[in-house]
């Protein structure tokens, strides 16, 4: 598959094309699932997307899976746990927020699902290059206020625009990406519940 077109942050490694081609821009369903993309997200800011992604297993390992109820009732113990664990991103923070915001996703009056796919926009053509794609929205930024405004950590614009890149609730493949063409998952898809954004560096909290 490495004679295909595809945008140009796919690199040339098998994780890089795997997730390019089976995952991100991908509609994503679901509470939990979309807790971990917004988490990882989150732990992904001032740092480079490739790291959280080859750090999934172990995130996902040390977070129970991000089931919501269960991150929802960390205590003590385990933000030493977690604090502790190499296998992830030990920033104080960070892990402080995402039991936060677990918290928060957890006592929400609609799911997350719903909030999030709700600042979903009408589709539009994807861009004609990767130069064109923007890093926040008008819906990204409507979300990330929302998001603050009930109380969860670590979402600025950007971010939150990188959450509706990887999520599928925007379609930022380039126009000649083979991606959803003709003969797209033709092959044996990866597969994955979750995904990781292109977007890198810092990111206005």
């Amino acid at each position: 598959m490495t004679d295909r077109i595809r945008c140009s942050w796919a690199g040339d490694s098998d994780l890089y094309r795997d997730y390019h081609d089976f995952e991100w821009g991908q509609p994503l369903r679901g509470d939990d699932a979309l807790f971990e993309r917004l988490s990882l997200e989150a732990f992904q800011s001032g740092l480079s997307w490739i790291t959280i992604l080859r750090k999934r297993p172990a995130f996902r390992a040390a977070f129970a899976g991000f089931a919501i109820e269960e991150v929802a009732e960390f205590g003590d113990a385990e933000r030493a746990r977690l604090l502790d664990d190499a296998g992830i991103v030990r920033n104080r923070a960070k892990i402080e927020a995402t039991i936060a915001n677990a918290r928060v996703a957890r006592d929400l009056d609609i799911g997350l699902d719903a909030l999030l796919w709700s600042f979903a926009p009408t589709p539009r053509p994807r861009p004609r290059r990767i130069g064109d794609v923007p890093a926040t929205t008008v819906e990204s930024i409507a979300m990330a206020k929302e998001l603050k405004r009930r109380g969860f950590r670590f979402v600025g614009p950007t971010t939150a625009y990188a959450l509706m890149q990887a999520t599928g609730m925007v379609d930022d493949h380039i126009a000649e990406c083979w991606v959803g063409g003709e003969h797209w998952r033709t092959d044996p898809a990866v597969t994955f519940r979750t995904q990781v954004s292109v977007h890198s560096g810092d990111r206005e909290e």
